[in-house]
C-alpha cells in the first residue's frame, strides 16, 4: 500500500522575472532568461511528499506535446501514470518580481466531459489528495473509505465549481486570498459535508486551523531561512509538509509545523517544484 495517492495537477510553468508588479506600461520589458518548469499544484505535493519521505502515486491528464514531455522526464522518479489530454498540457506563465510576488496567468486547457481513467488511481492507498481538475471531480466514489484532502486555492467562497471538492474531502485547504471573512468560510466548508479540518493559510500570516466543534486557531509562519525568490508553490510545499505529519501520526500542531518550514523553504528555493525539502532537513529545522 502507497502513503499517498495525489490526483491530477501537473503543468508546465513559464517564469518570467520582472522589475515589478503591476508591469508600468510599455510594449518591452527586457527579461532575464524566461525559464520553463514543472508546475502546478498537484505536481508540488507529489514531488514534496515524494522528497519527504513517502511513497507516492500521481495520477494525471497531460498532453502528447513537449510540455508534457518536460513533465513526464521530470517525474521518472516517481510512480507517475498518465493518460493523454485531448486539448494538451496545462500552462502557467508567473510574473515574479524582485520580492518574490507573483502573479499567475493560467491555462488549464480544460475539455469538458474528460474523465480520468480509473485504473491510473485504482491503488490501494493510505490518503488521496484530489486536485480541483474538472475530471478528478468524479474519482471520489471510487476512493470509498480513503481519506482524502483537497486544496480550493484562492477559493472566493462562492464559486460553485470548488463545492464538489469541499463537500467530499475529510481535509480541506484554502487561501485566505479571496476570502473577506476566512472563519465563516471554513465553518461554510465544515458545515458542506464530510470534512473534520479545514486549514486555511494566510502567507506571511501563517494559518488557521478550524477543526470540526471547535474554535477556530491561529499558527504564525515559520521563519524564512533565507530571502524570498519566489513565493510560487509555496502553498503546495505546505499541503506536502502537513500530509507528511498527517501520514506520520503527528498531533495537528506538528502538522502545521511541518507544513510551515515546507512552506519558508520553498519561498527561499527558485523553481520550488525542483527542489523541495528533504525529510532530514525538515526534521532538522522542526527541532531546531
Amino acid at each position: 500500500m502507497i502513503d499517498l495517492l495525489v490526483i491530477g495537477g501537473a503543468g508546465v510553468d513559464s517564469t518570467v522575472q520582472v522589475p515589478a508588479l503591476p508591469l508600468p506600461d510599455a510594449d518591452t520589458h527586457p527579461v532575464p532568461p524566461i525559464i520553463d518548469r514543472i508546475g502546478n499544484t498537484g505536481a508540488g505535493v507529489a514531488l514534496g511528499a515524494a522528497a519527504l519521505g513517502l511513497s507516492v502515486r500521481f495520477a494525471d491528464l497531460i498532453g502528447e506535446d513537449p510540455q508534457g514531455e518536460l513533465i513526464r522526464a521530470r517525474l521518472s522518479g516517481l510512480d507517475f501514470a498518465w493518460a493523454p489530454a485531448a486539448a494538451g498540457t496545462r500552462r502557467s506563465v508567473l510574473l515574479v518580481d524582485p520580492a518574490g510576488r507573483r502573479t499567475s496567468l493560467h491555462d488549464p486547457r480544460p475539455t469538458p466531459g474528460e474523465r480520468l481513467p480509473r485504473d491510473l488511481y485504482a491503488v490501494p492507498a493510505r490518503h488521496a489528495h484530489v486536485s480541483i481538475m474538472d475530471f478528478a471531480r468524479h474519482v471520489y466514489a471510487d476512493l470509498d473509505g480513503v481519506p482524502t484532502s483537497t486544496d480550493l486555492h484562492d477559493w472566493d467562497g462562492v464559486n460553485p465549481y470548488h463545492l464538489d471538492f469541499a463537500r467530499e474531502s475529510d481535509l480541506v485547504f484554502l487561501s485566505a486570498t479571496a476570502l473577506g471573512d476566512p472563519e465563516a468560510a471554513m465553518r461554510a466548508i465544515l458545515g458542506l459535508g464530510r470534512a473534520g479540518l479545514v486549514v486555511c493559510t494566510r502567507g506571511a500570516d501563517g494559518c488557521l486551523v478550524l477543526a470540526r466543534g471547535g474554535a477556530v486557531r491561529a499558527f504564525p509562519a515559520a521563519p524564512l531561512p533565507g530571502p524570498v525568490l519566489d513565493t510560487n508553490g509555496a502553498g503546495d510545499a505546505f499541503v506536502s509538509g502537513f500530509l507528511y505529519g498527517r501520514l506520520r501520526g503527528a498531533s495537528v500542531e506538528q502538522c502545521v509545523r511541518y507544513g510551515a518550514l515546507a512552506g519558508a523553504h520553498a519561498c527561499t528555493s527558485a523553481g520550488t517544484h525542483e527542489q523541495p525539502i528533504t525529510e532530514p532537513e525538515l526534521l532538522k529545522r522542526a527541532t531546531a
